[in-house]
């Protein structure tokens, strides 16, 4: 499954029930409620689904259900990536056995902080021994170390390497849009950004908001494809305070609790990541109108 028609792309939270467990029920309730509301493609073990807190067995798990809840209706990008490049080899090939992922989300390497070299060894021994295809996915800010345009262009010619989630902005994002293939997907990972890549030509936003502003980001996307500039940019004007609430504290805390409030359980989070109290909360509340 390709993904020509996946604009909005929910980085997904993971729900946890109140034992602090992946919960099947949760999951399929959570990706029902995307699918209904905007999402045109989902993303399981990002950064937004609190990975680094999974274990292995239940990251396996966890995409064995999505993928038979999900049946084929949207594409399925899977986070792969780590630190060490023979580790995301084998894991991303563990992933690929399961039927219905069609793309691996591959970091930059962090904490080692490999050079432009080391970056384009890392993509290029990942794409040339995974079965499936990979998205890279440049966030300097959470890595300590950024890829280079000139890096993320010369990789985007490798025909496994399909795609980047780009977090560098939009001057960024307009180049990568005008230098990479044409087949190549260019996807911004800042909520922010999210009109602005799709009119520098990116394919659209791999997105937090969209969890709880799905319906709105789509009419967005579709006002501007349909010519309609102004309608499109006065939605994003409402959309971006909202935007940044949601990064008010830190990431998947402020979603989690948004999407608590509206009925979608998902629970908490995992430490080192701490659930909002009652106080923070009301005042997110009050920042996203919900």
């Amino acid at each position: 499954m390709n993904f020509d028609n996946a604009r909005i792309i929910t980085a997904m939270v993971t729900p946890f029930n109140q034992a602090g467990h992946i919960d099947r029920d949760l999951l399929a309730n959570l990706i029902n409620h995307l699918l209904d509301h905007g999402s045109e493609a989902l993303l399981l073990l990002g950064t937004t689904g609190e990975a680094p807190t999974l274990t292995h067995d239940e990251k396996i798990q966890l995409v064995q259900w999505a993928t038979e809840i999900i049946a084929g209706r949207v594409p399925l990008i899977v986070g792969t990536g780590s630190n060490n490049t023979a580790q995301t080899i084998a894991f991303t090939n563990e992933v690929g056995q399961i039927a219905g992922v069609d793309a691996a989300l591959v970091v930059v390497p962090y904490y080692n902080k490999p050079d432009q070299a080391g970056m384009i060894a890392h993509f290029t021994t990942v794409a040339d021994n995974v079965n499936l295809p990979i998205f890279m996915y440049n966030i300097p800010g959470r890595t300590g170390v950024q890829m280079n345009l000139a890096t993320a262009v010369q990789l985007a010619q490798h025909e496994n390497i399909i795609g980047i989630k780009d977090c560098l902005g939009n001057e960024n994002l307009a180049q990568l849009a005008e230098l990479t293939p044409d087949d190549f997907y260019v996807y911004s990972g800042e909520d922010a950004d999210a009109l602005d890549a799709r009119m520098f030509g990116a394919q659209g936003i791999i997105s937090v908001a969209s969890h709880i502003y799905g319906d709105q980001m789509k009419e967005m996307y579709d006002a501007f494809d349909a010519h309609d500039t102004a309608k499109a940019a006065a939605i994003m004007r409402r959309l971006m305070p909202a935007m940044g609430a949601l990064f008010s504290h830190p990431s998947p805390s402020p979603a989690k609790a948004a999407l608590n409030h509206l009925n979608v359980a998902v629970g908490g989070c995992r430490l080192p990541i701490l659930t909002l109290n009652a106080e923070q909360e009301q005042e997110l509340f009050k920042k996203l109108k919900i």
